[in-house]
């Protein structure tokens, strides 16, 4: 960078990306997002469809469109990351000013450590169900369970220490194993329950249109919240590519497919359940539980262990670290920030997050919607609507500079995101408007994306100057 950057906002883990370290080819993006995708929360997401009365195709669909939704915001906030080389809570601080950017950073930041500590949780339900199998003694301890819990999480620390490198490494080999065992677990299970007619074949519970509507709703909105949290942080990856043309094709090729593939896995699965055991078990960890054959359940928990490490350090650790970071990066590097996202996803409890189905997609999928479709509104109506994708990098991390607006905060853009948020999540409050919650990402994605542009257009004439100064 030209000018001397701020100490206060500048350090090497955000700053911006050299091209000759922009290594990440198409390949590397399809296997991001197969190997993100692959794991026992996506298979939630679909069994918990079927639990809740939806047909296997009706799940499918619904599944499919929701990606294809949230595959929009996720390409256009992509674009800044490959075009300047630098991580979401830097690209951030256009929006909402330098100091102002740490609002969404630890919005997203906190999101990601719920998930975290969702994801280590199942990791080490997994852990534990392999050692009842494996070792019950083991298995019979008091204290079983939270071993195998903080065990998985001291892995996933240990990936953190290891740095991002290590998980680029992590999902290109993963992701074509955990795909092999997973179509291996669906083609086992069918063939226990008669192959895939009597899987297939259960219908809808919903008797009229009506009914399908009012659970189809909230379920497209918990199905695009599920990749929200990327949608956001998207360019703390894209910042690695070598070409737009590379993260935009492989994103493309990756997302939609890998994650109608798996939840297909999950809604199969999940159906042969109901033959076999006349109930939908919508948990794989206690579906293997089921099967008295150790070497079958043993390898699929091996294989769902894989995939849930892999996940947890790309979608839940890369972003959290660098928002800590970006709070005092004189003070809290890559490797810092993603320990503090650890211990944050511990004292979140996530045994108490991840209840039923219905509180996993319409409590904590939807309820977070909320707060991150109003930050996509603002971030992407800035970069495409009000700067035309024209960003000065060096005062990014300058004070002073172009991106000061108010000592540090853009209050424009914190009213925005306040305002989309509020309406967003004003039907818990207010039940004859409880559709602005069952639609509560959109509704605050076009809320504050609408009301940012309001604002900046009658901003005074120094904020209006700004902008001009960057191209």
């Amino acid at each position: 960078m030209s000018n001397p950057h701020d100490p206060s906002l500048f350090n090497k883990d955000l700053a911006p990306i050299p091209m000759e370290r922009r290594t990440w080819g198409l390949y590397n993006y399809v296997s991001l997002w197969v190997a993100m995708s692959v794991c026992i929360p996506t298979y939630m997401l679909a069994s918990g469809l079927i639990a809740g009365g939806m047909s296997w195709w009706q799940a499918i669909l619904t599944i499919l469109l929701g990606n294809l939704i949230v595959l929009i915001p996720m390409l256009l906030n992509a674009h800044a990351g490959t075009r300047y080389g630098i991580p979401f809570p830097v690209f951030v601080r256009a929006s909402f000013g330098v100091k102002g950017a740490n609002v969404p950073a630890v919005l997203r930041a906190l999101v990601a450590c719920g998930w975290f500590g969702i994801q280590s949780w199942i990791g080490g339900q997994a852990i534990y169900s392999m050692l009842q199998i494996l070792w019950p003694a083991a298995a019979a301890l008091p204290a079983g369970l939270w071993i195998c819990f903080f065990a998985f999480w001291a892995l996933n620390m240990y990936v953190i220490y290891r740095g991002i490198e290590t998980i680029k490494f992590l999902e290109g080999i993963a992701a074509p194993f955990m795909l092999a065992v997973g179509l291996l677990l669906l083609w086992w299970i069918t063939s226990k329950a008669g192959g895939f007619g009597p899987v297939l074949s259960s219908p809808s519970k919903f008797k009229t249109t009506g009914e399908f509507v009012k659970f189809f709703i909230p379920s497209l909105t918990a199905m695009v919240g599920f990749w929200a949290t990327v949608a956001l942080n998207i360019p703390d990856f894209t910042r690695y590519a070598k070409s737009q043309r590379a993260q935009m094709l492989g994103q493309a090729l990756g997302l939609p497919a890998a994650m109608t593939l798996y939840s297909f896995i999950g809604v199969a699965v999940t159906s042969a359940s109901v033959v076999l055991f006349g109930q939908a078990i919508w948990d794989p960890v206690a579906l293997l539980g089921r099967f008295h054959q150790p070497v079958v359940a043993s390898i699929a928990l091996v294989a769902l262990l894989v995939a849930t490490l892999n996940t947890n350090v790309a979608a839940n650790v890369v972003s959290p670290s660098n928002d800590f970071s970006n709070l005092n990066p004189r003070l809290i590097s890559f490797r810092t920030g993603g320990f503090i996202t650890g211990v944050l996803g511990v004292l979140m409890m996530p045994w108490k997050l991840l209840g039923d189905y219905s509180a996993y997609i319409f409590g904590w999928l939807i309820g977070y919607s909320g707060l991150l479709g109003p930050i996509a509104g603002v971030m992407i109506a800035d970069y495409f609507v009000v700067r035309r994708c024209d960003l000065n990098v060096d005062d990014l991390y300058r004070r002073n500079g172009l991106y000061e607006y108010d000592r540090g905060v853009n209050y424009r853009a914190v009213l925005a995101l306040g305002l989309g948020i509020i309406v967003a999540l004003l039907g818990l409050v207010l039940p004859p408007v409880r559709w602005l919650y069952d639609y509560a990402w959109f509704v605050g994605f076009l809320v504050a994306g609408a009301a940012y542009i309001i604002l900046m257009q009658r901003a005074p004439s120094a904020a209006r100057d700004w902008i001009g100064e960057e191209t």
